[in-house]
């Protein structure tokens, strides 16, 4: 049996756990393949659109983690993202904040909806689907009908509030500045999710709520703030993907929060709640990002890109339910 929280890779008798050693295992192949037979894939500038690409489905896979682990599953963070990041930049732009307040308006937003998705799942008892299906609705709305359906533009480099660029995305000489937030956050997370009760009450939950509930744990509050830091996350996402790609559609989003379900699911977690690790998250995301450049390398166009971040996510799941199966065999005997 591996640990309750699907991040070691040994098992009670000592055993290598193979399972978890096969998304690193992947990642590593993926990359020595597309080396070697795509073009200028092995580079500095592939390196560096790989991190890019990185850091807004980092961090909204790094939120859906912890939903996922505690038996929900969050669809809105892709429009929450891509809202709160749009209302930042009607904030900057037409109601002349300052880029500060501007971004602080994004992460509060963001994580606003993820207390409200909170709220409705855990003290209405709604359905985690229905509830993050309406918000995504919800958020995708809202962000066109405060921006008045306009596009909005984040300042660049080279412009006076363009600072941020330098902050949250490469600096003035060129450092991925990205990675090193994504990292930060990753650490922060990761240690909420193994070494607190936080993380202890996230896996209690998708483990088994009800006797969680019985064992005198508020498992409304706890699912509350599970949520919230989903919605957190998507904020800073936000940020990032400003940062990153300077323009903000109106209307966009949907279909993003695809990447971050599947680099989790990909990264090792159940569906059913109870296992995953921010450790396979990661390495899900960077899965993700190098099939897309390597496809590009390889000069297949995005469409396969999808197809087979698909097939990888149909795979994972095989796999997840092949180990439910076998540790419930485990548990019989």
């Amino acid at each position: 049996m591996t640990k309750a929280g699907g991040a070691g890779i040994r098992e009670a008798s000592g055993r290598v756990d193979w399972q978890q050693l096969l998304a690193p295992g992947v990642l590593v192949i993926m990359f020595a393949f597309f080396s070697v037979f795509g073009r200028n894939f092995f580079s500095t500038s592939t390196l560096m659109d790989i991190l890019e690409a990185s850091y807004y489905i980092g961090f909204l896979a790094i939120g859906e983690t912890f939903v996922i682990i505690s038996a929900g599953i969050d669809l809105s963070v892709g429009t929450n993202m891509m809202a709160a990041a749009l209302i930042g930049g009607v904030a900057f732009n037409v109601w002349h904040w300052t880029m500060a307040g501007s971004l602080v308006l994004v992460v509060v937003i963001a994580t606003l909806v993820g207390v409200v998705n909170g709220v409705l799942i855990a003290r209405l008892a709604l359905p985690p689907f229905i509830v993050t299906l309406g918000t995504m609705f919800m958020s995708l709305g809202f962000g066109s009908i405060v921006s008045n359906v306009q596009t909005q533009q984040y300042p660049t480099m080279t412009q006076a509030a363009g600072w941020f660029k330098a902050v949250f995305y490469r600096t003035q000489t060129g450092f991925p500045i990205g990675i090193v937030w994504l990292a930060a956050v990753f650490i922060i997370a990761h240690v909420l999710l193994t070494k607190t009760k936080l993380g202890r009450y996230t896996y209690a939950i998708g483990s088994n709520e009800e006797a969680t509930r019985i064992s005198g744990i508020n498992v409304a509050t706890w699912k509350i703030l599970i949520y919230t830091i989903a919605g957190f996350c998507d904020g800073i996402a936000g940020i990032m993907f400003a940062a990153t790609y300077t323009t903000i559609v109106p209307q966009t989003g949907n279909g993003l929060e695809l990447y971050a379900i599947a680099a989790v699911v990909i990264g090792g977690a159940s569906l059913m709640g109870g296992i995953g690790s921010l450790v396979g998250t990661i390495i899900g995301v960077f899965i993700i990002t190098v099939l897309k450049d390597g496809l590009m390398a390889i000069n297949l166009q995005s469409q396969w890109q999808i197809f087979f971040t698909g097939l990888v996510v149909i795979l994972a799941v095989l796999l997840d339910m092949y180990r439910t199966k076998k540790a419930a065999r485990v548990r019989e005997e």
